[in-house]
């Protein structure tokens, strides 16, 4: 294997940790949007963009992961189908929670209630993301995927 292939191999861990990063910011930005007055009741184009964004962002990683990562590892490490399961049931359930975000801003939901939806949305988004770098980075150090990274982690 030359130096470049296994740069290559563990580069998937560390993309995947990026985009949490990156997914984790996009988080931040939409509540500091939120906190600083981009009120649900008149939106600003800053608020909108946001959370659209952010959403656009969550769902698209995991949308990712579903059609071309987790199909990879699944391939390659059978015994971790339950765990991929388990992840992907995660990402269902962040999708419903999306949606509601999304029909709040749709419906110029007053911020307290963005909120709300941002901070059930964070939770649950860390919690799954710990849980998947803690079962998956290992794996992914060692994962031959050829893919490009945004097919498998996303737009970001």
């Amino acid at each position: 294997m030359t130096e470049r292939e296994t740069t290559r191999l563990i580069a998937w861990s560390t993309e995947l940790r990026t985009v949490h990063q990156r997914i984790r910011r996009a988080l931040e930005v939409t509540r500091e949007a939120v906190r600083n007055g981009a009120a649900a009741d008149q939106p600003g184009r800053d608020l909108l963009l946001y959370c659209h964004g952010f959403c656009a962002a969550l769902d698209g990683h995991h949308r990712s992961e579903d059609r071309t990562l987790f199909p990879a590892i699944e391939v390659a490490y059978p015994e971790l189908a339950p765990v991929l399961r388990s992840l992907q049931q995660d990402h269902s359930m962040i999708s419903y929670l999306l949606s509601g975000l999304s029909s709040a801003l749709d419906q110029s939901a007053p911020a307290a209630e963005l909120e709300r939806h941002l901070d059930g949305l964070g939770a649950i988004m860390e919690n799954h993301f710990r849980y998947e770098e803690r079962q998956l980075l290992a794996v992914l150090e060692g994962l031959e995927l050829d893919a490009a990274v945004h097919d498998a982690l996303g737009p970001l």
